[in-house]
């Protein structure tokens, strides 16, 4: 009975859908999810719980989080006169715009590979999604991306600025093309901007349908669950009225702002990754059987000899190692793996069990 309910009240598009999946990484050397591998130090994070004991968890948040768009706004050297707006992750901020835009005639466009919530999202909100391949050396196909942004006219375009899950950057001119052609919005995500070495936020007041998303999460804050979007305020305030009341808790609000008033420590440990990823790149690029990529992100994409890349995976698994398996997303990333950018030590013994498995 449960089943005839469901099949006859859950929108088809969702019943088709895997729910995203987080592997559990208990007793591994967690090297799948891009996250920032170092811990404050132990001042900082006394200094960090004084901070907290202060937070009155009886009320609610400050609605409009006033003080950290503050400190956001220097931190990300946000131009005057771009507005901030803040979702629960970067994840909250892509579901904001396509509620706002959301119609069953409208279209999402993006490239692929790319971040699969980009995807996953435009089907929650009933959107048509249009994927356009990436060249070969996942490069943009620019000609083809204008080709069908002329055919399906987007609402909105999400390029991923360095891209995920190939960690390249994008050709700026190419990208601007597209700017100038989108008939709708256009979101350069950058939640790789730390380690990617440029950026579109100092263009943001140039163009009237750009945007640009960052997120803290790959700065070593990802437990915070913190995005942003700036850019035209006319956008945002229209985003704003989607966005459920008070998305950004206290303890988050407070924790950032702290964290970003001792940057230069997470600004240390962004310029140890950044070292870290070209050492672990040489080091892979004299293994054979490898192709690796170049990557202007915390991770390195590498492709493995054909039909073996879920092999290596899980042989990796068994020597405590879990990075991520791309190969059954198929298309460009057939027979690909990604490895996040650890510590020394955890990309040492990445590099060891990687030898012992091929």
């Amino acid at each position: 009975m449960t089943g005839s309910r469901i099949d006859k009240w859950i929108r088809p598009e969702i019943r088709g859908l895997q729910a995203y999946h987080v592997p559990p990484a208990r007793g591994l050397i967690k090297l799948d999810a891009m996250e920032n591998p170092y811990r404050w130090p132990d001042a900082l994070l006394d200094q960090w719980l004084d901070v907290v004991r202060q937070v009155e968890l009886n009320r609610y948040p400050d609605p409009s989080a006033a003080s950290l768009k503050q400190h956001l706004r220097e931190a990300m050297a946000v131009p005057e006169g771009a507005e901030i707006l803040l979702g629960n992750g970067s994840d909250e901020i892509i579901q904001m715009i396509l509620m706002t835009l959301a119609d069953e005639q409208r279209s999402v466009l993006s490239v692929e590979p790319g971040f699969v919530m980009y995807h996953m999202i435009a089907t929650f909100t009933d959107m048509q999604y249009i994927g356009v391949p990436l060249q070969d050396d996942f490069s943009l196909d620019t000609q083809e991306i204008l080709h069908a942004i002329e055919q399906y006219q987007p609402a909105v375009v999400f390029l991923a600025y360095p891209n995920n899950p190939t960690g390249n950057l994008f050709d700026k001119n190419d990208v601007k093309k597209i700017i100038d052609a989108a008939p709708g919005l256009v979101i350069i995500d950058e939640a790789y901007h730390a380690f990617a070495g440029d950026s579109f936020m100092d263009e943001v007041n140039n163009y009237d349908n750009m945007l640009v998303m960052r997120t803290v999460s790959k700065m070593g804050l990802a437990g915070l669950r913190l995005g942003l979007l700036a850019g035209n305020p006319a956008w945002l305030n229209e985003f704003d009225k989607v966005r459920l009341p008070y998305n950004i808790s206290s303890l988050t609000q407070a924790s950032a702002e702290f964290a970003l008033q001792n940057r230069d420590v997470l600004n240390a440990q962004t310029d140890q990754i950044c070292a870290d990823r070209e050492l672990l790149y040489a080091e892979m690029q004299k293994i054979d059987g490898l192709t690796v990529y170049p990557s202007q992100a915390n991770f390195v994409l590498f492709r493995t000899q054909p039909g073996k890349a879920t092999d290596i995976f899980e042989a990796l698994k068994g020597e405590g190692v879990l990075i991520k398996n791309l190969d059954k997303a198929g298309g460009l990333l057939k027979d690909c793996l990604r490895v996040t950018v650890g510590t020394p030590e955890e990309n040492a013994a990445f590099l060891a069990a990687l030898k012992k498995v091929l």
